[in-house]
C-alpha cells in the first residue's frame, strides 16, 4: 500500500478531485496549508489579487491505495493539477506498513 500526498494550488483541487473519482479513488484527505519554494520573492496572481510569493495558499491531497493503483492516480494528478507556471505543486509517495479500521477492526486492503 502507498499513500500518495499531492501540494496542489487551490483553484485545481476540484479538477484532482474529479480526475481521482474518475481513476477510482473513492476517499481521500485535504489540507489548507502554506509554503513557498524556490521561487519565493516573486509575485503571483491568485483570485484577482497578486501576492508577493511568501507563503502562498496550496492545498495538501493525501490518498492511500493499492501498490497497483500509483502510477494512474500520478498521471491523473499531474493531468488535472498543472498549470505551466512556476508553483503547480509535488508529489510525494511513501510506502504504508498496515491500515487498520477502527470501527470494523478490518486491516491492510480490506480496511481501504
Amino acid at each position: 500500500m502507498k499513500k500518495i500526498i499531492a501540494i496542489i494550488k487551490p483553484f485545481k483541487l476540484e479538477e484532482v478531485r474529479e480526475a481521482l473519482a474518475a481513476v477510482g479513488v473513492t476517499g481521500l484527505t485535504v489540507t489548507d496549508v502554506k509554503g513557498f519554494g524556490r521561487q519565493k520573492g516573486h509575485t503571483e496572481l491568485y483570485r484577482g489579487a497578486e501576492y508577493l510569493v511568501d507563503f502562498l495558499p496550496k492545498v495538501r491531497v493525501e490518498v492511500i491505495v493499492t501498490a497497483d493503483k500509483v502510477d494512474s492516480i500520478i498521471e491523473a494528478v499531474i493531468a488535472s493539477a498543472r498549470t505551466g507556471k512556476i508553483g503547480d505543486g509535488k508529489i510525494f509517495v511513501q510506502s504504508v506498513q498496515q491500515v487498520v479500521r477502527i470501527r470494523t477492526g478490518e486491516t491492510n486492503e480490506a480496511a481501504i
